[in-house]
């Protein structure tokens, strides 16, 4: 018997490759696969630099390669098995994944998640595949994000779910700058003092995010 769920294809469309390190990036059309089990496709609304990105372009890592890992987007198809995530929800990705379930998920101290940690090898965590291509021939990511492209695909547990009035070309720097940096003082450092959040936007955040105003 035939399913009426519709099943998701491969995409083509637009990324900025590296072809090796300290080279250029190059803009060329790309294949997506579609998601795994527990996996999510992404339409990339908008994506930042990091210095990550550069430090990892200039090392000896393996190529070619789909870099940028701080983004926010619009969830295009899901795989398998997911149930947190429906098409057109708006995602945070997020480089450093959580499983929920593993000893450091469950600590509430750590987000060094032992499942879906920062993946180095320019893989998924789920089957250690890429999920891009060009002519047949793998293309690997970046902290199994790879934001560099107008779609990629993400494991679930490496992406967030907010809220559809959140604006998307601003939010992408909760992904990795911003979260990085007051998670560093709030959660390492211990830092009690409050800020107020309209230091950092021209927009109230409350409604989206963990605030502290």
């Amino acid at each position: 018997m035939s399913s009426s769920i519709k099943q998701p294809n491969v995409i083509t469309c637009k990324a900025a490759v590296a072809w090796g390190a300290g080279e250029a990036l190059v803009m060329q059309e790309v294949e997506v696969s579609p998601p795994h089990p527990q996996e999510i496709r992404i339409k990339v609304v908008t994506t930042s630099l990091c210095r990550s990105d550069l430090s990892a372009l200039d090392s000896h890592a393996i190529f070619p390669r789909i870099f940028g890992h701080e983004a926010s987007g619009i969830v295009e198809s899901i795989g398998e098995g997911v149930t947190e995530f429906q098409e057109g929800d708006h995602v945070l990705t997020v480089f450093t994944g959580e499983c929920k379930t593993c000893r450091q998920c469950m600590s509430g101290k750590s987000n060094m998640c032992q499942v879906l940690g920062l993946e180095r090898r320019g893989v998924m965590h789920s089957d250690q595949g890429t999920r891009f291509s060009i002519k047949g021939k793998p293309v690997y990511h970046y902290c199994a994000v790879s934001s560099f492209s107008e779609y990629t695909v993400v494991h679930t547990g490496c992406a967030v779910k907010v809220s559809s009035a959140a604006p998307l070309e601003k939010i992408c720097l909760l992904s990795c700058g911003l979260a990085a940096g007051l998670g560093a003082a709030w959660n390492v450092a211990d830092i009690s003092e409050r800020i107020n959040c309209s230091d950092f936007w021209s927009w109230d955040c409350r409604p989206f995010c963990r605030s502290r105003c």
